[in-house]
């Protein structure tokens, strides 16, 4: 619920910031004159600076958004700190003992595990978080036991 609520707060800071923007780029913009055949030619190159003014605005906008879901992409789903320790795995020579190339990433508190494909053929295929529990130890510990030393 914090992540989602997190992402949220992003949008809503960036949309109003660049409301904002839009709101006194269009203030500060000269007001159109009214068309006559001899002003033809000048308003219109008044029209063209309001399109590429406002083009610049969009790219801004378009901009803005990529970076905050980029950045929402690598973020804890539980502490929402930025995911480190990035660990390629697989390869193309070896797929079939190793599995496919992707890039594993890690929440430094060990809250999960985030693993993205390196190649995506057959479409756009989200990162998969996998949780961890909340004892890291248990998971240590499980991995190092050996189901025949038991005695």
């Amino acid at each position: 619920m914090r992540y989602w609520a997190y992402f949220s707060a992003k949008m809503v800071v960036a949309g109003g910031a660049l409301y904002g923007l839009l709101v006194l780029v269009s203030r500060n913009l000269p007001k159109e004159i009214k068309i006559n055949e001899y002003d033809a030619f000048r308003n219109g190159w008044l029209r063209l600076g309001y399109n590429v003014v406002f083009m610049a605005w969009f790219l801004l906008a378009a901009g803005a958004l990529y970076l905050i879901i980029r950045d929402q992409r690598y973020r804890c789903r539980v502490c929402l700190r930025r995911l480190r320790m990035p660990i390629e795995t697989g390869s193309w020579g070896q797929m079939l003992q190793l599995g496919r190339p992707r890039t594993e990433y890690i929440c430094p508190y060990g809250h999960g595990t985030l693993t993205a494909e390196e190649l995506q053929i057959s479409g756009l295929a989200n990162p998969e978080w996998t949780p961890h529990s909340n004892d890291m130890w248990d998971e240590l510990y499980a991995a190092s036991e050996d189901p025949g030393d038991r005695t």
